[in-house]
């Protein structure tokens, strides 16, 4: 697989048609292997609307690292004989997996999720792939962009693309921040990158249909996937030692804590509330609110109420989609005398604004008082198994939330009791597993009997006339 990297590489990953056939022959061939150093490392794409602006790539070879000096070179290349239009797509995460896992490379283009992209790369006159950029490089690429340009590069959010038009606020270098989610998932990193895929595409088409000039320049803060180090060299083809291992990951970035849940209190903690991502959607428009919820000093709470038999939550959240945004989750606690124990249950999840209100039916979140409540994904998408159902039918808000947990009863020291999962034993998949498992237990039995009675003649004259 690494004959085509370096078949590529050989011939040139800048300008030409070797750039036009780069990416799709990348995504499906690429296995990185990393150097020795470990400082992280991330792809960066140049791609441009004039010719020629990169010379083919020299010494390239896998392990290869491009560092500060070498990439500050490429981009006052670009600078000085491109466009002076430049847009920076600064991804959160992104790593070269995301490509191979994501970009359909298994002979299905049509799940690719890089598709405006991969034509972006098709169509431009120039562009240039570097797989492994120093991740401190790629992060002073705003930097660099400021010293070269004389001015800071102008911020745009991506819910305002379509507002945007090029030439209000060009010439000079444009940043656009592409999110990335905590955690891959079923909604996490595939529906994410296919929005930042459709943000590039929004903007190559806005600059199409102008006909304006322009450099483009993809990569990312950090990676998304942190792969150990493998190096290629002689000397250090041996059996690593324990202290190397130890020494090893002490140089990786230490992952932050998570942020703490939301914890209502009257005398104590009553009601607390958790998820690793939660976001709102209404008509197209995206809000995520984990930071604003999780760990936020100022959390508006307003409205919340507690005793033993119903809780609220409500969540205030100031010039969200209008002046206000109010999320309410309302729980109740009842006792059933066959289980000998009481359940709660959210019944259901509002959503208030200056001009609207949904309600959804949240029947399934349910568990024993003595225990929280845990599902991976509680959406509101019903074409998903959704566990929020909308009360008055298709609605223009969606919700959703990752690795979500709340428990409304019995809160002892403002810690989460033990979790009832809403995954039951029996999914589809186990389900599928023990089926096909009785049919072949079947066979065998059926051949088995088969064998067992099987009667061998010891006499064949008696059949001779």
């Amino acid at each position: 697989m690494t004959t085509a990297v370096r078949a590529a590489a050989s011939e040139g990953m800048a300008g030409g048609p070797a750039a036009r056939w780069l990416l799709p022959a990348l995504l499906p061939t690429l296995v990185l292997v990393f150097p020795a150093a470990s400082e992280p490392q991330v792809p960066l794409v140049f791609w441009s609307s004039s010719r020629d602006l990169w010379p083919p790539l020299e010494n390239a070879h896998e392990g290869h690292i491009t560092r500060d000096t070498q990439l500050a070179s490429y981009l006052h290349r670009a600078l000085e004989k491109g466009p002076g239009n430049v847009l920076l797509f600064l991804q959160e995460k992104l790593s070269m997996e995301d490509f191979t896992a994501y970009g359909g490379v298994f002979g299905h283009k049509q799940e690719s999720v890089f598709s405006n992209l991969e034509k972006a790369l098709h169509s431009a006159p120039s562009s240039l792939v570097l797989p492994s950029v120093d991740a401190r490089a790629a992060r002073a690429l705003i930097s660099h962009l400021k010293e070269k340009s004389a001015a800071s590069p102008l911020q745009v959010e991506p819910a305002t693309l379509r507002q945007l038009r090029p030439k209000d606020v060009l010439p000079g270098p444009l940043l656009l921040r592409l999110p990335y989610p905590p955690r891959s998932g079923l909604t996490a990193p595939r529906e994410i990158l296919l929005g930042s895929d459709e943000v590039i595409g929004q903007v190559m088409s806005a600059l199409g249909s102008e006909g304006v000039p322009y450099t483009a320049i993809l990569t990312a803060v950090r990676p998304s996937r942190v792969v150990r180090d493998l190096s290629l060299t002689s000397a250090d083809l041996r059996r690593p030692l324990l202290g190397e291992e130890k020494a090893f990951y002490s140089l990786l970035p230490e992952t932050p804590p998570p942020p703490p849940p939301v914890s209502y209190r009257d005398t104590e903690s009553r009601i607390l509330f958790w998820a690793e991502d939660f976001s709102v959607t209404h008509e197209g428009e995206t809000r995520n609110l984990t930071a604003l919820t999780f760990g936020a000093p100022t959390l508006n709470l307003t409205g919340s109420s507690w005793n033993s038999s119903f809780a609220q939550l409500a969540l205030t959240y100031d010039n969200l989609f209008g002046p206000f945004l109010t999320i309410k989750l309302v729980l109740s606690s009842q006792f059933y005398p066959v289980s000998a124990q009481s359940w709660f249950t959210m019944e259901r999840l509002e959503i208030h604004t200056n001009s609207s209100s949904v309600v959804f039916a949240s029947p399934r979140v349910t568990a024993p008082s003595i225990y929280s409540f845990h599902c991976q994904y509680v959406i509101s998408e019903s074409s998903k198994e959704g566990l929020l159902q909308s009360s008055s039918g298709p609605s223009a808000w969606r919700v959703s939330f990752y690795n979500f947990q709340i428990q409304a009863f019995n809160v002892s020291d403002g810690n989460f009791a033990q979790a009832s999962d809403c995954a039951g034993f029996f999914s589809p998949a186990i389900c599928m597993g023990l089926v096909t498992g009785v049919v072949l237990l079947s066979s065998f039995l059926y051949g088995l009997h088969m064998i067992l009675n099987l009667n061998t003649m010891d006499r064949f004259d008696d059949h001779i006339v």
